[in-house]
Formats: structure tokens, sequence, C-alpha cells
């Protein structure tokens, strides 16, 4: 497949879109105000230990503790690995490491509150919630990610040649630090022993350093920073097969090859300059794509569309047969509507960068064959996606049960915000059931002995009603009123607001 990644720079905001075959598939964005976390190490504090939830506040110097779970817990971290550096690299390590599993272990035990602890950002603050943070650290290289803190070997479930994960498990085990562990990444597929050596070189450099930070800083303190999102983009999309990278700012190419040429032990894609008249996004229509990406209908070709409503718990996905009135029976015109909402899915999924639990509303299906082989669409068409996916069947009512992986926030939560007039519910009140509400609250204030003119002031629209489908009832309210009711339009009032006066 032939990929390629666009990476657009513009003030302080960087954007990144992968295409495969020509078709835009992933979104990235990051804005220098807010880089992401995910991946940074710090030295934190724990500030509160709660053993009802097995879990632990940490103070990384953010504006909301960060969350540290106790299946997260490295025990007697100072202890097990932090007392000694481990060997400069000589081809293989011999380094006794001692580490212990603490899954059962209660977390008032394991921590206490003021204590210090090295952890790393595993998912972004999302919504309300601060970061997700874990003491078990992972550094990524391009062939390898290095775990200091376990002592395990694994190997991408995306290398599916046996001989070749055989292959590659045997270099890593002549390789591995130990008591350190490795997993092998899927640029790794084809790569000798002196690339996957070097890499892991690189590495353990690198978390010698951050070993040496953490015994000289105080807590809370940034450790280490992941590379920006440029960077990123790619050394992780390297394994993808990128046929070139395309930049439209020289200082950020020139960025890229001088960081990335020492961490990559393979060779780059071409890293190339954008300078064409058009904009760089625009010159392959992905402007249009951006906006499409934020959208809450989704139009399907034969006719049909999904609605996507996002939560901060869960996204529901629901599919519609619309316009889609098929040719033969209904059976056969639902199951089409169901595989082509399932192609939509697995695209929008991917492009939105839609996470956690996701619930899928496809059509009723009466035949179990068309259930399962739309369940099995949905499963064939994660395949390629790059987040961890769980997908569970079909019940009764034609609704399937996922979650995928989330680290990051969504393209909706990083381009929009909740609506200011609505208050996210993306539903008003009408403006003739505030202005029956109005006079019921004029009612109110007469029945509660006002003594003067009441005046009201209200949204232009409310207005309206008032003095005009409204008027006799208002005329009713001012006979037994002890003065006027006087309605004065606030164009600066939103529709739902109102203010009643009296003496």
């Amino acid at each position: 497949m032939a990929a390629e990644l666009l990476i657009n720079i513009t003030g302080e905001e960087t954007r990144v879109a992968l295409l495969e075959s020509g078709v835009v598939t992933e979104f990235f964005i990051e804005r220098r105000s807010k880089r992401s976390l995910v991946g940074n190490i710090y030295k934190g504090r724990v500030v509160r230990v709660l053993p009802g939830m097995q879990a632990a506040f940490v103070d990384i110097g953010l504006d909301r503790a960060a969350f540290l779970y106790v299946a997260d817990v490295i025990e007697d971290l100072d202890d097990h690995f932090l007392e000694q550096d481990v060997e400069q690299w000589s081809g293989g390590l011999e380094v006794e490491r001692s580490m212990r599993g603490n899954d059962y272990t209660p977390i008032q035990q394991l921590l206490q509150e003021g204590q210090e602890i090295l952890v790393q950002v595993a998912k972004e603050p999302l919504g309300t919630k601060g970061a997700r943070v874990s003491s078990h650290i992972s550094l990524p290289g391009q062939t390898v990610v290095l775990l200091p803190t376990m002592d395990h070997v694994g190997i991408s479930r995306r290398i599916e040649n046996e001989p070749e994960r055989e292959r590659l498990r045997e270099i890593v085990e002549r390789i591995k630090p130990q008591g350190l562990g490795l997993i092998v990444r899927t640029a790794s597929e084809g790569q000798d022993e002196m690339v996957l050596s070097n890499d892991v070189e690189v590495l353990v450099n690198l978390w010698n350093a951050i070993l040496s930070r953490y015994r000289a800083a105080g807590a809370p303190n940034l450790l280490h920073s992941e590379l920006s999102l440029g960077l990123r983009a790619v050394r992780d999309l390297c394994s993808l097969g990128l046929k070139r990278v395309l930049v439209d700012d020289a200082d950020e190419q020139k960025r890229i090859v001088n960081v990335l040429e020492p961490l990559m032990p393979l060779e780059m894609p071409p890293i190339e300059l954008h300078d064409g008249p058009e904009p760089l996004f625009d010159a392959y229509g992905l402007e249009v794509e951006l906006s499409r990406a934020l959208q809450r209908k989704v139009w399907l070709r034969s006719g049909g569309f999904i609605v996507i409503d996002q939560t901060e718990a869960l996204t529901v996905i629901d599919v519609n047969t619309g316009r889609f009135v098929g040719k033969h029976n209904l059976e056969d015109t639902i199951l089409k509507n169901n595989l082509e909402a399932v192609r939509e899915i697995c695209y929008q999924l991917r492009l939105r960068n839609i996470g956690g639990i996701i619930i899928i509303d496809f059509i009723d299906m009466e035949r179990q064959a068309d259930r399962q082989r739309v369940l099995t669409a949905v499963e064939e068409g994660l395949k390629t996606d790059r987040s961890r996916t769980s997908v569970h069947r079909i019940s009764e009512l034609g609704l399937v049960e996922m979650t995928r992986k989330r680290t990051r926030e969504s393209l909706l939560q990083v381009l929009s915000e909740a609506c200011p007039y609505c208050e996210g519910k993306g539903h008003i009140r009408s403006p003739i059931g505030i202005t029956m509400e109005v006079l019921r609250g004029i009612h109110s204030e007469i029945t509660m002995g006002a003594s003067s003119d009441i005046v009201v002031h209200v949204h232009p629209t409310v207005a309206s009603l008032l003095m005009d489908e409204q008027h006799s009832f208002l005329e009713e309210l001012e006979l037994k009123a002890p003065g006027q009711i006087l309605v004065q339009s606030q164009p600066d009032f939103h529709v739902e607001q109102y203010e009643i006066v009296t003496g």
C-alpha cells in the first residue's frame, strides 16, 4: 500500500495527514500551547491514595492531578532499578535486574501520600479527567520499544510470518539487556541484528539520561518530553512503507532530518519540501475532508447514511437507509446498506480518532447469516486500524458493542467546543415554550401581590410572540394586574433568557 505523510505548519499549529493509496485515513493535530503529553516522563508526587478505587492521584505539574491505577505501579522503584545505571552498550547487556509484579498488592501498601515516583503519561487528559499515568515506562525507537521496568520480549502482532517472528525473537533475546524488556515493532521485519542492536543502544542511553535527571530533580518535574507531532509521525509511521513525506515548512523539514537521522537506524523516506503555489492541504483536498470529519451525518454512496454522536463516555453510531430503497427484497436491501455502512464506519473511526466505548446501531436483520456477515465485515474492516479494537457480537436489536483504544482527543474535541448557546445539548427550548413560561411567571407575580407595573425583558423572538399570538392572553393578565405589563425586547438575550421585574 503506497502511503504518504503530509505535514502542514501554520503558526503554532502542526497538522499531519496520512494518505493510503491516495485516500486520507488519519489526521493528527497539535498546537504548541497544547502539546501531546502521551509518552512524557515525569517525577511526580503522590497527593492522594484511594484504597476504595485501588488508585492514586499524582501531581506531575499539570492543572489536574494524574490518575495512577494499582496495576500500573512498580513496587520499590528506587531499590529495583534506580540504584545503578544500565551498563554502556557493548553488543549485549549483562545487568542483574529484579522486577516484581504488583497486580495483587493493595495500593495502600505500595504508595503513600507525599511519595515521589517516576511515571509516564499513557493517556491524555480527556474532558474532566486528568492524565492516566503508569510507572511502567516504555521508550519507542524505530524498530523496537525499550521496557526498562519489565523483563519481557514481545513481537508486533502485525508481523504474521511465523519464521520471521522466531528469527526476530532469537535476535532480541541475544541483544536484550538483562532484566529489561523489548517489544519488536513492525518496522523491524526483515532487518538484521546490527540494525536492532543500534536502536537498542540509542534507547538505553536515553534511559540512562532519564535516570540521571530523576535523581537530580525535585517533584513534580518533567524529565523527558516526547518528540513533536511531525517527528513522531515520521518515526512511528515508517513501518507503513512511506514512499515520501511532504512538509510545507523549510525549518521543520530540516528539523525532521537532523533529529531523526541519528535516531532511526533504517533509511528514512524522502523528506521533501512542498513549495507549490497551492497550500499543501488544499492541493490534496484535505481541507474539505477535515470539514466532513466534523459533520454529524455522513452520507453513503447508495443514499443511506450514518449518524455519529459523541459523548464523553461513549460514541453512538446509527445506521439508516435514507434514500436507499434497494432493487430486490427488504432483507437484501438492509444487508447491502449495513455492509456499506461498515466500510464507512471503520474509515470514520480512524479518520476522527474516535475511541472508548462505541455502540453501532445497525438496521435490524432477521437472518442470522446476514448478522454474521456484517459482524465479520466489521472485524475485517478494523484489521488495518493501528489502534487496538475489540468487537462483540450483534445483539438481537442489531447493536454491536466495541471498544477502540483511546490515548488522545478525537478530532471533534480538538477542533471544536461545546456550543455556548445550547451548552452542547444540540437543542434549545422552543420560543413558544419560553413564551408560555414567561406568561406563567407574570401570572405568578400577580397572584403573589405585585404592586406596580410589571416589566418583562425577553429575546426579540419571544417578545414578538407575546405581542402577537399571545396578545389576548397578555391582555387578560393585565386586567388582573395592579398596573401595566410592559414587554421590552432585548437583542442581546439568549432565546431562553428572560427577566420579570416588578415594583
